[in-house]
């Protein structure tokens, strides 16, 4: 294992650290929308109305593409979304970490995910297992953004997947990991990093769901599912949107505000929905891939979320056979080319590469089944689309609507899993297309585990439109996520927003909503014995704990339109699974790393001028010797920052 570069972590919080100040500062404005007249002649003085600080409804999807969304130029049906941002608005360039629990971790602690524990998704299983910042889940050095919110006056409730820890107190797996723990005051909670059935039907004493830092097992008698509970039948996108209605009625009357968080699990797999929604798009994909996608460029374009003369990932090449790995692969002989070792050092093994045919190339039995993947995935969307115009009509039915802060995003790229690891998916797609199994594809088997049901690489591929490659990885097709925001009192759509953004401008975006400064008091130095390093650097002080600052910056200048038009004008960088990125303080250029054989068989780092290139097509790497070193040496003093370890063989979590 290798740890690259030197630069201090105070440096890391200097570029990373938002003005949160100035975005408060800019709630002047935000308070003032939604006005009206009291009805008072001009000579006599208005009483003074305290206005009540905002609420804000977070809604994440869970494996969500770029595309999906008809507003992001999906042909999926999503009024509701449609409606949101009709009275909001767009971002078209905002970012996430490579896989879920990696945003989770940086959306509640609003800074860099090898920090606060999340390194990896879960615990590493190689030579990084261990380490700090590779727990596997939210790490006491963390802050949390509900407990800052609880702690200034909010409400704090979430319903959905948490993912970032799954001990209770005093259970087996340690304590003080649950929502309840962080700062949420109710909490509905699928702990792992999906369900096994969005049905439920959990065996007595499972631990895989709480409310409020409790096991519950949806599915057995009296709990929702099972026999006697509310509602009847449990399907997690419906559910986790009910209670999340229920939480926020319970207080109401006492006017506090609230911060709502929808974590639904839709369209993670398994890929399931409840009629009408299953049977929806019967058809819609029969006609395959590439005419999908060409499909969605085009709405693309003409909505205006990519320029007409944008120049979409080409798409990955056909293979009809998986390729070989190196000799040594697997073998305590391996020398894995990785982001810090190339081949020009010696370095030359890597892992096999994966089955990924044409549309061209799939049996009538497989294009039968894949268009059923698709068919159900989409339903999937609908019906989420359909539960969030739920909440949103709930806050107008309440009369709380006006005066809250709605924000919705996917939680990274695509979800490409291959639907047979990488082998040939011929023979699950052609059992697959045969009856009786075909008629239940996507509906309830009654069991605790369901059909793990994938819509697999290619349809990925069409989800992440117009961007290379999908979850998991650096690329645009990994990290760039759908972003739409409404403001309180927003009633017409404002005009699109194209500068970078990132999912720990969400956090900091928050508390200046809520009018909350985040904690700035050093935490004292904590000298390290053996080497005289301060294990306290870059820490502050928060409720007696050391911890990690916010480093994300408040999009609400941005929103506002009193701010710069860029919110990051420094080194911007990730790494995952040895993945990495480094975007450079301009916002031109782009180094990018991934592992062959999706990366160059050599090992060096691509780069890209994602200004005029961000489908990254065109690797400029060798025409700009000067650009790519300097973006990489940035990078690796980002990963000394952090405390990132570049794994000596990376590879995916699949």
């Amino acid at each position: 294992m290798k740890k690259a570069g030197s630069q201090s972590l105070s440096q890391f919080f200097v570029i990373r650290l938002g003005v949160i100040a100035a975005a408060i500062a800019s709630l002047v404005t935000l308070a003032a929308c939604g006005g009206s007249d009291t009805g008072l002649a001009a000579s006599v003085p208005a009483a003074p109305v305290v206005q009540k600080r905002p609420n804000i409804l977070y809604i994440m999807a869970d494996d969500l593409g770029y595309s999906d969304i008809r507003a992001f130029g999906g042909e999926i049906n999503t009024p509701n979304l449609d409606a949101l941002v009709q009275s909001g608005r767009i971002l078209t360039n905002h970012h996430t970490g490579t896989v879920c629990a990696i945003t989770r971790s940086m959306l509640i602690s609003g800074t860099d995910h090898h920090l606060v524990g999340e390194g990896t998704m879960g615990a590493p299983a190689d030579e990084r297992k261990g380490l700090p910042g590779y727990e596997g889940y939210l790490n006491d050095r963390a802050l949390s953004v509900a407990q800052l919110l609880k702690d200034g006056g909010y409400h704090t409730y979430m319903a959905g997947k948490w993912h970032i820890g799954s001990g209770i107190p005093g259970s087996a797996n340690g304590g003080g990991q649950t929502p309840d723990q962080w700062g949420f005051e109710h909490s509905y909670a699928l702990l792992g990093g999906a369900a096994s059935n969005h049905f439920a039907h959990e065996p007595a004493g499972s631990k895989n769901y709480t409310e409020d830092g409790q096991y519950v097992q949806p599915g057995q008698p009296g709990q929702p599912g099972g026999t006697g509970g509310s509602p009847a039948l449990f399907y997690s996108t419906d559910f986790y949107t009910q209670r999340l209605i229920s939480y926020i009625d319970a207080n109401k009357a006492d006017g506090k505000p609230f911060f709502a968080y929808a974590a639904f699990t839709s369209p993670h797999w398994p890929l399931q929905v409840p009629e009408p929604y299953l049977h929806n798009y019967a058809g819609k994909y029969d006609q395959g891939y590439d005419a999908i996608r060409n499909a969605r460029i085009a709405r693309q374009k003409a909505l205006g979320i990519i320029p007409a003369d944008f120049t979409p990932f080409a798409g990955v090449p056909e293979k009809l056979v998986s390729s070989p790995a190196t000799v040594n692969n697997g073998s305590a002989n391996a020398k894995y080319i990785n982001a810090v070792h190339s081949a020009a050092q010696g370095y030359s093994d890597y892992g096999p590469g994966v089955v990924d045919k044409a549309w061209s190339s799939l049996s009538p039995a497989e294009k039968k089944a894949q268009a059923r993947y698709m068919e159900i995935y989409a339903g999937m969307v609908e019906n989420l689309d359909h539960n969030i115009g739920l909440l949103v009509q709930h806050l107008k039915d309440i009369g709380e609507y006006d005066n809250t802060f709605i924000m919705f995003q996917s939680d990274n790229g695509a979800e490409g899993w291959p639907i047979d690891s990488g082998a040939d998916p011929t023979a699950t797609d052609t059992a697959n297309a045969a009856d009786p199994v075909y008629a239940a594809l996507g509906s309830d088997n009654g069991k605790q585990n369901a059909q793990r049901l994938q819509y697999g690489l290619r349809w990925a591929e069409v989800s992440a439109t117009p961007f290379r490659l999908t979850k998991g990885y650096a690329t645009e097709g990994g990290v760039s996520t759908p972003l739409i925001v409404h403001l309180p009192g927003q009633t017409t759509q404002l005009p699109t927003l194209r500068p970078f953004t990132h999912v720990t401008d969400n956090t900091a975006t928050f508390l200046a909503v809520a009018q909350i400064a985040p904690p700035t008091q050093p935490a004292p130095p904590l000298l390290n014995s053996l080497n005289g390093a301060d294990q306290n650097e870059g820490k502050v002080v928060y409720n007696n704990r050391y911890v990690y600052p916010i480093s994300g910056q408040s999009l609400l200048p941005l929103l506002n339109g009193q701010g710069a038009s860029v919110v990051h004008n420094a080194p911007f960088g990730d790494e995952a699974y040895g993945r990495g990125y480094l975007r450079s303080s301009d916002g031109q250029w782009k180094a990018l790393w991934t592992e062959p054989p999706n990366g160059p068989l050599d090992g060096h780092w691509e780069l890209f001028d994602v200004t005029v290139d961000r489908g990254e097509n065109h690797d400029v790497s060798a025409q700009n010797p000067s650009v790519i070193s300097s973006l990489i040496q940035q990078w690796n003093n980002y990963m000394s920052a952090v405390g990132g370890v570049e794994p000596q063989r990376p590879r995916g979590y699949y």
